[in-house]
């Protein structure tokens, strides 16, 4: 198998969901778990105290992502989108 390569519509491609990606972290506080996706992180979070909670009710976790990751993610996607717009197109 050939290796591959990332071309002009791969970055490009990459770059805008990288942006758009922290445009909505910059939009929204935080995000609510379903009970499925609740439970998922209170297994992989270890056997604290609050483990046995997790499994006696249905609770649902409340994620709040930091303020810089949506910079970041913006940034990251706008330098990928501009070097994909500065590469040459494949023929």
């Amino acid at each position: 198998m050939a290796p591959t390569t990332l071309t002009r519509q791969h970055l490009l491609l990459a770059g805008l969901l990288l942006f758009f990606a922290g445009i909505q972290f910059r939009m929204v506080q935080s995000f609510t778990l379903n009970e499925k996706s609740s439970t998922f992180v209170a297994a992989r979070m270890g056997a604290g105290p609050q483990a046995a909670a997790w499994q006696s009710a249905p609770l649902r976790k409340v994620v709040e992502p930091p303020r810089w990751l949506g910079l970041a993610l913006m940034s990251a996607g706008a330098v990928l989108t501009v070097k994909s717009l500065s590469m040459r197109g494949s023929a």
